[in-house]
């Protein structure tokens, strides 16, 4: 097959040397392989197997489990530190949780290089994220609805919550405000005021796909976070 471009999601070890890795690629969307020399100390294949450096790859097989045949980089690994890290680790581990294996995700790969891009900028970051959340959502079929249960337009002056099973918006007091949902809908997320809704739009829609066991970057980035406040 042709060399086509990817990026490290997940890397363990696997038997003495090897490494099985989860890739996002560009035409093939997440694929799992066997990195052979992956876990070798000193070995090409295990410096070049590094989180947030774009690669070409190729591989064998037609099962789920292939063999890689050819790994290079592309360019240089983004330099992530602090916040831009824990945001890339979660950029990761939530496409290694949702993505069904060889299911094609072309704009899922080009929102994570732009992503990529923005990590290292804070004012950035967030609608980088977002972005790529979303773009996760299409493949999955299961981005909101914007409209109530009955499929009717939403009030501007009611709020709203997500219902995960009709991916539509129910009335509730503590809920988002219809016009800025209008907002979100719209895809306009520059407006300043819409981050935290929009975050919260994003984690209910993920919540239903990424199951009950817990993040391990989000407890991470909470970590961080009461260490900031103490």
């Amino acid at each position: 097959m042709t060399a086509e471009p990817a990026f490290l999601l997940h890397r363990r070890a696997y038997r003495e040397t090897s490494a099985l890795v989860d890739l996002l690629t560009l035409n093939h969307g997440r694929i799992r392989a066997v990195a052979h020399g992956g876990q070798r100390p000193g070995s090409k294949s295990r410096q070049r197997l590094q989180p947030f450096t774009p690669l070409f790859v190729s591989w064998r097989g037609e099962r789920e489990l292939k063999r890689l045949t050819l790994m290079e980089s592309r360019g240089h690994t983004a330099l992530l530190a602090g916040e831009g890290l824990l945001c890339g680790l979660y950029a990761n581990e939530i496409a290694t949780r949702l993505l069904p294996l060889e299911l094609a995700a072309t704009d899922v790969f080009a929102f994570y290089s732009a992503l990529l891009d923005a990590l290292p900028v804070p004012a950035e970051r967030g609608l980088a994220l977002r972005r790529y959340e979303w773009a996760l959502l299409e493949v999955l079929e299961a981005t909101p609805r914007f409209c109530t249960l009955e499929g009717g337009a939403l009030d501007p002056h009611q709020r709203y919550r997500f219902d995960a099973d009709s991916r539509a918006f129910v009335a509730a007091e503590q809920g988002i405000e219809g016009r800025t949902l209008r907002y979100i809908e719209q895809g306009d997320w520059q407006p300043t005021g819409l981050a935290s809704a929009l975050k919260a739009v994003m984690r209910a829609a993920l919540a239903p796909h990424l199951g009950p066991t817990a993040l391990r970057s989000r407890e991470l980035m909470l970590d961080l976070a009461r260490r900031r406040h103490r």
